[in-house]
Parts: structure tokens; sequence; C-alpha cells
């Protein structure tokens, strides 16, 4: 659903300023067919979560240069889930990319076979966040104003609807309103670009550690249609920092990853901590990165998020402490609309 912005046009060759506003996979279609005469580029403008499985299975590998964690985690089970050890042409390698500044990584994913997404989530960095009483009542700088425009104010103005990031018209109203408050605290620095870097968790991106990683991919896709060479086995990593250096190594599947692998995941815990509080370091902890989860145990619901009447049965256990709900060493299914798949804890007390 991304559409072209200004701030797109500095690291890449296939937009020009009078593409602003239109589809990236359909203007990147056109140029790649006009460039390349005789090849067919079919785009698609929409969420990846929108397509089947008969959508996937068409195609030989998948490569993959997604902005969000959520995305890649979704493709990555989507893969998993469609290997059948009957159907030899239902593993479908993928490919993955991604940089921040001068530094990336480039990895290939034989679905069931190695390690997949999953498995390496630990080794994300945590998401940079702002207290929420710092934004509503005491705002330093120019990022607080934005996170107080769209995490507290827009949903008092529009209750039932979540931003659309790629909206100019959403964007433009949290600017807007960012930037009065910040004029009523005399912080400078909002700016349209810092709005659209905040709310949709933008990562600085420099067009040579673009070009390094999307060159690894395409040399990786091109070795694994052609069999030409042994392709990466299975992650790279680059930085530019300091100077110039790559590492390559194995990464290892996880027995307990919730995707690929075949046993719950241990976790300890408080067991004086409420279930709310547990349920919110659900989307921090590196092996659960679950924002919106819904928990249960084998033989009961702990907290439903839906439908509605079940959100309001289980609501009551949110105060609870974790030891009055289940015991140490019982397993947790989370489920979470962001992800196609349930994670499995087992969870024990300190």
């Amino acid at each position: 659903m991304d559409t072209i912005d200004l701030s797109n046009l500095n690291r890449q060759f296939l937009f020009r300023e009078s593409d602003i506003g239109r589809s990236k996979a359909i203007v990147a279609s056109e140029f790649i067919m006009k460039r390349v005469k005789g090849v067919k580029v079919t785009p698609y403008f929409g969420k990846i979560q929108d397509k089947d499985d008969a959508y996937y299975m068409q195609f030989t590998l998948v490569i993959c240069g997604l902005d969000s964690v959520e995305a890649r985690r979704w493709i990555n089970a989507t893969l998993v889930n469609l290997v059948d050890s009957d159907v030899p042409e239902s593993l479908k390698p993928l490919i993955d990319g991604g940089t921040e500044g001068f530094k990336g990584q480039a990895r290939v994913i034989l679905p069931t076979v190695t390690s997949c997404y999953e498995c390496s989530l630990d080794m994300l960095g945590k998401q940079i966040t702002y207290p929420i009483c710092t934004i509503a009542n005491t705002p330093r700088v120019a990022e607080h104003c934005i996170e107080w425009a769209s995490v507290i104010q827009w949903p008092l103005k529009f209750p039932d609807r979540k931003i659309d990031t790629d909206s100019p018209e959403d964007v433009k109203w949290v600017y807007e309103l960012a930037l009065s408050r910040a004029k009523q605290h005399n912080i400078s620095g909002v700016t349209y670009t810092l709005t659209q870097g905040v709310i949709k968790r933008i990562i600085p991106a420099i067009a040579s550690t673009n070009a390094v990683i999307a060159a690894s991919c395409c040399n990786e896709a091109f070795k694994i249609v052609t069999s030409c060479n042994p392709y990466l086995n299975n992650y790279m990593m680059y930085s530019g920092n300091d100077s110039v250096y790559t590492y390559t190594f194995e990464h290892q599947k996880k027995e307990s990853c919730p995707v690929c692998g075949s046993r719950a995941s241990p976790i300890t815990v408080d067991s004086s901590q409420t279930l709310e509080e547990f349920l919110l370091s659900l989307a921090d902890r590196p092996e659960t990165k679950s924002p919106s989860p819904s928990i249960r145990t084998a033989s009961k619901s702990l907290y439903m998020r839906k439908p509605p009447a079940l959100e309001e049965l289980t609501r009551e256990n949110l105060t609870k402490s974790l030891h009055d709900l289940f015991d140490s060493g019982d397993e947790l299914v989370i489920s979470d609309p962001a992800l196609p798949f349930s994670l499995r804890l087992v969870v024990n007390f300190q």
C-alpha cells in the first residue's frame, strides 16, 4: 500500500518527482518494463496479508524488501506454512534484505529447512518508545509532540479508525497538531518529514547501503534460480560505519521457534505482576514482540481482545496476579491479529 514521497527520491533511481503520490509498485513495474525490453512485471498495490496461499504458490522464490518487522513475520510464517513434504515445489526460498543507515543484512531462508525470520527475532534492537506521562504533560523534544498528536489526540478525534500512515491527509493532521503543541512549549524541529518518520517508524536510509544489500539479494536470487554457485548459508551482515566490513555465518534454527520449531519457548516472570503488566511486556520481549496479544491456557481463556463479548467477560483478569490465574510451568498460547500463527510459552515463576 506504499506510495511515493519526496523523501524517497534521493536513494533510488526508479521514481521521479512527477511520481510523488503514486503507488511504488506500479511506478517501479512501469520503469523496469520500459528499461528492460521483453520483461513483464505484474504490480500489486495492496496489503500482502490480503493474498491467499494460492497467490504465493505461483512464485519460484520470494525476495523480501519490507519496511516493518510485522510484515516480515507474516510473510515468513506464510511461506513456512505453505511447505508440504509431498509437494517439493511448495518450498519457496525467501531472500530478505534490510538496511539501517550504514548497516545492513541479507539472508536466505529455506522454510522448514534453515533458520527462519522468527528464529532471529531476538537479534532485533528494541524500538524507541516514549513514556505516556512525558508525552502528555512535559514534552521536551519534537518527537514528544508528534507522539502526543498521534497516540493521544488521534484516538480522541477519530475513535473508530487508526491512522493511515500512507495517507497525506492523516500525516498532515498529525503534523499540524504537533507543530501547534511544539510552539506552545517552545520546542523546535517539528517537520512534516519528521512526523512521517515518527508515526511510520522510518529508519534512516542511505542509497549506497541500499545498493549493497539489494545487489546481495539479487545475487542470491540468481544463484538459487540458476544453480550456478552455492547460495548464502544463511546470513550476511554488512557494516560501513567505520570502514567496510562483512560477516557471513549460519544462523541456527531454534527448536522453540513458534513458526518452524517443535516446542514451546520457556520464559521466567514475576508471579506477582498482573496479567495486564505481563501482556504489555510481550510487546518488548525479544522472543515474542506481540503488540496486541490475547492469551489462554489449555483449559481457559485468560484475556481475549475479540469478540467484544469475550473481551468484556475476561477483562476482570487483567488486574489479577499471574499466580492467581495459572501455575508455574503451565503452557500459554498467545494469539495476535498481526501474526498468522500462535506463540506457545511455558511460563515459569521466579
